[in-house]
């Protein structure tokens, strides 16, 4: 994250994005102090994380001036908007459990948006105290084998295992509701006193408690973001080439279709489909890519219809 410094210009200061809520951001200062800041216009392009500069109107308030440059920016999009989750992280938390269910899908877009700006990643398996958790745990075995690290974690119980791959980074828990993101924002931090809501059984999803994103830290050197679950990833901002590149085993196969244009969808002699037909490519993730591909497909045909 670039650190904040104060400016030599009257009243103009930077600071870093502590917390964003709609068009409402709070802004923390170098000696501590915080202020809360609006941007000019209705739209905003302002992250949790960002530096900024501000003009202080008031004492207590200010104007986000301006972004600094970025590091990373993590964020999703559709055909219609996209949605900045934070900037300047270094690390990626992709926070799952064995209930309520997580989705392959999320997991694989998460990890191609990743990918693609160079963000680290580790994938937390949180609730393993359920006994659903042994099922859970196979599950995302095919993520070891690809190199991610996975670490199983009782948030209610023990949190320790999970400081020391905070340490040093400027990390970002993600993923659905109701997989114990603000439970292990409580047990990181005690003092936020997070709401952390009961999952609804019958919908064997959670319950959205974290409204707003919110930058906290853990020590001098090491900063947790935490961000409202999500149900959904749009990778909109990705081409199909991009796409490919950010499925990392796809990359030693890239270049070795028939077609030098191939999508990796049904033409013949597809390198990416012969390496999951021997075993090289897990047909799951070869079925998440393609219906990425597919959708980038169709919102091209829509834009040019």
């Amino acid at each position: 994250m670039p650190r904040a410094i104060q400016r030599t210009t009257d009243r103009l200061r930077d600071g870093v994005v502590v917390a964003a809520y709609g068009r409402r951001y709070r802004v923390e200062f170098p000696d501590g102090g915080l202020i809360e800041c609006s941007t000019r216009g209705k739209k905003s392009d302002v992250a949790c994380g960002d530096g900024v500069s501000v003009k202080l109107s008031e004492a207590d308030s200010g104007v986000i001036e301006s972004i600094l440059p970025r590091t990373t920016l993590l964020y999703r999009s559709d055909a219609h908007r996209q949605k900045l989750i934070a900037a300047n992280v270094t690390q990626a938390v992709i926070v799952v459990a064995a209930r309520p269910g997580f989705y392959d899908e999320l997991i694989n877009r998460c990890l191609a948006a990743c990918a693609h700006d160079n963000i680290t990643v580790l994938i937390v398996l949180n609730k393993i105290d359920l006994p659903e958790s042994a099922a859970a745990r196979d599950a995302l075995r095919v993520y070891e084998k690809l190199g991610y690290r996975v670490l199983g974690l009782a948030a209610k119980q023990d949190v320790s295992p999970l400081k020391p791959l905070l340490a040093s980074h400027t990390s970002v828990l993600v993923g659905q509701s109701g997989m114990g993101k603000s439970t292990i924002i409580n047990s990181l931090i005690p003092e936020t006193n997070l709401r952390v809501a009961e999952i609804s059984e019958a919908l064997d999803s959670g319950r959205h408690t974290t409204t707003r994103t919110a930058l906290y830290h853990l020590d001098a050197a090491s900063r947790i973001i935490d961000s409202p679950g999500m149900q959904l990833f749009g990778l909109n901002h990705l081409s199909i080439e991009d796409t490919a590149h950010a499925f990392m085993e796809f990359r030693p196969y890239l270049g070795q279709c028939r077609f030098s244009n191939c999508r990796h969808l049904a033409e013949p002699d597809c390198a990416i489909a012969a390496a999951c037909t021997q075993g090289n490519i897990a047909e799951s993730r070869l079925a998440s890519y393609r219906k990425i591909a597919e959708e980038r497909l169709r919102a091209h045909a829509r834009r040019f219809a």
